[in-house]
């Protein structure tokens, strides 16, 4: 039986001839640094936010990415769902060690990989401190074989959403036009700003009507988030309406690679413009990995 250290040099192996890295490049990328943690959140639920974080993947893997999902929308795990995909372990099954990270990563389109969450938060703040810290061991290789990584959260202000949203390097908020979901994303800036006003989050408006609708919520919503909660947001863009993202969703496949030229793939990439440089580099440096992610998220869930 394979020991963890085995699986890791497969999986660099199998990483080398997917994307054709030599030795050296391998040496230079893999262990360098950790991973860069962005939680997708939103307000209320149906705005989009699991096909955001699908789609964002994708497109973060063309530009040369090395990105793993995890499906951390415990009531409504769905990532699942829009790849089509029914993965045979999740979360839970490496927390109650049973399985190890390999065993639990499920393989996505265009090498992404994913973790479906199960019901592994509730048990993850259940662990006596030798168990946390061997699942910790465990899940820290992700920041060896992976550049980013998604979280995709459940909707809503409960608890666990924003210990997911303080303990990331960055958070991702998606709201809609609805003026319900402008509310409810307005009171989880708020409920953040409670905690901590320097935490960095970015904003995305999807399924707008134009460009200009679109705007006009991101510019209120910067405006009466600096004015009184004194939140400095940062806005990465809009996805218009775009009757093929439904259709891309009924054939569980992201419409990033079902329909490539619609307007909600072209405006994704814009998104991924504001997260990256043209270097591709992190247009914010600010890096813990996940393995300082989970310590911090067990310190919120505790507190």
């Amino acid at each position: 039986m394979m020991d963890q250290a085995e699986k890791l040099r497969q999986v660099i192996n199998n990483l080398k001839l997917k994307q054709n890295m030599s030795q050296k490049e391998i040496a230079n990328n893999v262990g360098k640094k950790a991973a860069k943690v962005i939680t997708i959140t939103s307000g209320k639920g149906g705005v989009g936010k699991t096909n955001i974080t699908v789609n964002l993947a994708i497109c973060l893997s063309e530009l040369g990415y090395r990105v793993v999902i995890l499906d951390a929308d415990f009531g409504l795990a769905n990532v699942d769902v829009l790849f089509g995909i029914v993965p045979k372990y999740t979360l839970l099954d490496m927390i109650e060690n049973r399985r190890n990270i390999f065993e639990v990563l499920s393989d996505g389109p265009k090498n992404i990989k994913f973790i479906s969450g199960g019901s592994g938060v509730e048990a993850l703040v259940k662990l006596e401190k030798d168990q946390l810290d061997k699942f910790v061991s465990n899940i820290a290789l992700l920041d060896k074989i992976s550049d980013i990584i998604l979280i995709d959260t459940g909707a809503g202000l409960s608890d666990t959403v924003m210990s997911f949203i303080m303990a990331a390097d960055e958070v991702l908020l998606v709201t809609t036009p609805e003026p319900t979901s402008i509310t409810d994303a307005y009171a989880l800036i708020k409920m953040v700003s409670n905690r901590d006003r320097s935490k960095k989050i970015k904003v995305l408006v999807n399924k707008a009507e134009s460009a200009s609708e679109a705007n006009d919520i991101l510019n209120k919503l910067t405006l009466v988030s600096e004015k009184f909660l004194s939140m400095k947001l940062h806005s990465v863009g809009f996805l218009l309406h775009d009757e093929m993202v439904i259709k891309a969703v009924k054939l569980q496949q992201p419409f990033f690679l079902s329909y490539p030229k619609c307007h909600a793939a072209r405006q994704i990439k814009e998104v991924c413009k504001e997260l990256v440089d043209s270097k591709g580099n992190f247009l914010d440096n600010e890096v813990s990995g996940i393995k300082g992610f989970i310590k911090k998220l067990v310190n919120l869930m505790n507190t």
